[in-house]
């Protein structure tokens, strides 16, 4: 299973979201062509009602340990963009920034 399937997955399962995007982001990176190492994640889910945004975060990184604690070779996750919202949140947002151009490697 690719990493992007294996997130979406586990965190389906784990969150029961209302709203999920998995974004593979590593083309905006220096990677070798068809990488699966840098993501966006917006999960939109109850279980975040009445948490700060660093548990929230921390909720999810619990749910990948598995992928962060691989490295890139090995089928892991090199950066993760979390955008964690409730309900009421991302009705408000409406949508999540868009993430910036990477500035390493003469990029």
């Amino acid at each position: 299973m690719k990493t992007q399937q294996q997130i979406t997955q586990k965190l389906n399962e784990a969150f029961k979201p209302e709203h999920l995007e998995v974004v593979n982001e590593s083309h905006m990176h220096s990677v070798p062509e068809g990488s699966e190492s840098h993501f966006k994640v917006t999960i939109v889910s109850d279980e975040f009602d009445g948490k700060m945004l660093v548990a929230r975060h921390r909720m999810v990184n619990k749910v990948l340990a598995e992928e962060l604690g691989k490295n890139r070779e090995e089928g892991g996750i090199h950066a993760l963009a979390l955008h964690t919202l409730t309900m009421d949140e991302w009705f408000k947002k409406g949508k999540v920034p868009d993430s910036p151009q990477c500035m390493g490697n003469g990029q």
